[in-house]
């Protein structure tokens, strides 16, 4: 099917919200559209001032054509209890391109191997993008980590056709010291370095912490020390919005109390060339709690990704074609009406509607 194709089949099924069909087995098709079922009576539409824009008419598209992914750790339920296929047959309804990996096995559906895994990708128009590897287990020497089993890592992720091999680990392996932090970019250089020997890049992914202060420099900001001493050749990023709004609540004061603005958007416009991949996830802010937000379905949050988006896009290099957009819930209500969700709300964005 050509993308156009494609796509005006995704807005037909999007405009009528019946993009669940049958699923692979009756028994995957009864909980999913159990599920679906169940989604569909909800109002999807934010409130008022939450700045998503929905803009379904007029407007340039905010999402760029080809670079919708999905994390699949946002649906490990059922991947460990349907398997990869009916889960992927899904997500190609929904019109999704892309997924990262969260692992490479689905429990009770049975084993699969990486090249069955790859062809199962590639038969349903997903592209693997990305995986989660951890960083280190020091003791554990047969982990499968970067630290404990380097070559593995990278001959899986060959194996997979990967473009980028990551981990969501906080370098935090010898401590939260400037040293500490320059110890672990030394490790990250060297992950970097073998996996451009293979054509992939070596990426981390954020949560809040790392934008936190070092103990012995409470003026430095130990994610400011990853970018310093990271080759930008060899280690890249995946920034999860959601995580870096939080950190935004939560450090943009020193432990003294002194002002330290931080805006995760201007790091991506600083830097673009560092930030292949993205995790777009969304929350509800709320002051009262430690992060400052609630996590949501992407859509039902406060997060103003026209904005985002568009200026990623439009005021990057290559910005339509070099970034890649993955949907991502940590722990969503009903994973797959969360996936439905997401990929609706984030076609339907459009410039214009709200932000600059």
């Amino acid at each position: 099917m050509s993308r156009t194709s494609k796509d005006t089949e995704l807005a037909r099924r999007l405009s009528r919200r019946n993009i669940l069909g049958v699923a692979a087995g009756a028994t995957a098709a009864t909980i999913i559209g159990t599920a679906t079922a169940q989604a569909a009576g909800r109002d999807h539409t934010p409130g008022p001032g939450k700045g998503h824009g929905h803009g379904h008419g007029k407007g340039k598209p905010v999402l760029p054509p080809g670079r919708l992914g999905i994390q699949l750790y946002s649906l490990r339920d059922k991947i460990s209890t349907l398997g990869f296929a009916p889960v992927f047959a899904e997500l190609e309804k929904y019109g999704y391109d892309e997924i990262e990996l969260a692992g490479y096995t689905q429990g009770s559906a049975g084993p699969i191997t990486l090249p069955q895994l790859k062809r199962l990708a590639k038969d349903h128009g997903l592209n693997p993008i990305g995986s989660h590897v951890g960083y280190y287990d020091d003791n554990n020497p047969g982990a499968y980590t970067f630290a404990q089993n380097l070559e593995k890592v990278l001959d899986d992720a060959q194996a997979l056709g990967l473009k980028h091999i990551g981990t969501a680990s906080g370098p935090f392996r010898y401590g939260s010291t400037v040293d500490g932090w320059k110890r672990a970019a030394d490790d990250f250089n060297k992950y970097g370095a073998a996996a451009r020997k293979r054509g992939m890049k070596f990426y981390q992914h954020n949560h809040a912490e790392e934008f936190s202060f070092a103990t012995d420099k409470p003026k430095v900001r130990l994610y400011d020390v990853l970018l310093a001493e990271t080759d930008p050749d060899l280690v890249y990023l995946e920034l999860d919005i959601y995580w870096a709004y939080c950190a935004q609540f939560r450090f943009s004061k020193r432990v003294d109390g002194t002002k330290a603005p931080l805006d995760p958007l201007k790091y991506v416009l600083k830097h673009p060339n560092r930030y292949p991949l993205f995790h777009v996830k969304d929350g509800v802010r709320d002051d009262t709690t430690r992060d400052g937000y609630r996590m949501s379905d992407v859509g039902d949050g406060d997060i103003d990704y026209t904005t985002f988006l568009s200026k990623v896009t439009n005021r990057t290099h290559h910005g339509r074609t070099y970034h890649h957009w993955q949907a991502e819930h940590d722990n969503p209500v009903e994973s797959l009406a969360f996936a439905r969700k997401s990929s609706e709300h984030l076609h339907s964005l459009r410039e214009g509607r709200c932000g600059d």
